[in-house]
């Protein structure tokens, strides 16, 4: 069964896209490919109740288990050794990243303090598009009182777009509440 925001891709944002930009065929039409969630730990590397709690976070709002991200190099400044567990991500999929795409447009966003909308200059060339949260508890899923220390994360929504144009019509289709 597809979710709510599949459906509504399929049956309206397609032919629509397909009209704005003369796209001949339906499989060169822009869809979302990925969602990708990461939180590096910063400065708490070594807090184990942090790392704890960030990987509570994550499962909870994904629903997937996260992936520990290991430094590639030694930087002395940041006192970081190569190996070191510096950050977990999420990579959602299919049905489960048009889930938490809905969650986050209809849930998480609107509940932001001081939301005017995201900044149209985060898109890159290819059409994928970057922004952070500074706060989890936007979640529904994050319980206010259960977390000690409130981190945010960074979401990466990747596309199939060709361009930056293709990529910012198919996210403001979908609902995403992009500034003008």
């Amino acid at each position: 069964m597809e979710s709510k925001l599949q459906t509504i891709y399929k049956n309206e944002i397609v032919p629509a896209l397909k009209e704005e930009f003369g796209f001949k065929n339906v499989m060169q039409v822009p869809k979302l490919d990925k969602i990708t969630l990461n939180v590096g730990y910063g400065r708490h590397h070594k807090d184990k109740s942090y790392i704890e709690n960030v990987e509570n976070t994550l499962r909870n709002i994904t629903g997937q288990q996260p992936v520990h991200n290991l430094a590639k190099k030694s930087i002395s400044n940041f006192k970081i050794r190569e190996g070191l567990d510096i950050g977990m991500s999420v990579t959602l999929r299919g049905k489960s990243m048009y889930e938490f795409l809905y969650r986050l447009i209809n849930i998480a966003l609107p509940r932001v303090r001081d939301f005017r909308g995201l900044n149209p200059k985060s898109f890159d060339k290819q059409g994928n598009y970057s922004f952070g949260l500074k706060e989890n508890i936007t979640f529904p899923e994050i319980k206010a009182e259960a977390i000690d220390k409130i981190h945010g994360l960074q979401v990466v929504i990747s596309t199939t777009a060709t361009t930056r144009e293709e990529g910012m019509s198919l996210l403001k289709k979908i609902g995403l509440p992009i500034k003008k």
